[in-house]
């Protein structure tokens, strides 16, 4: 099963490099660019440390499914 992420977005979003969360998250940074391309599925343990370090529920980072761009979401305040 494929395992898509939003890693890349994530990161660049708090403008860090791979090394750097890679750092924080205690894996080499060839790992980080291991899940963003979609090579590697990411253990539980470091599914969660990602969690963690975001700040956000797994679901956000990690999916079965491919993510919607964003900008596909409804504006925020915008409603019927």
């Amino acid at each position: 099963m494929r395992i898509y992420n939003r890693l890349a977005v994530l990161r660049a979003e708090r403008g860090l490099t791979r090394q750097e969360l890679a750092g924080a998250v205690n894996v080499n940074y060839q790992t980080i660019g291991f899940l963003e391309r979609g090579d590697y599925g990411p253990s539980l343990a470091l599914a969660f440390a990602l969690s963690e370090f975001f700040g956000v529920p797994i679901e956000a980072i990690f999916s079965p499914r491919p993510f919607e761009p964003l900008k596909a979401w409804p504006a925020a305040g915008s409603g019927p």
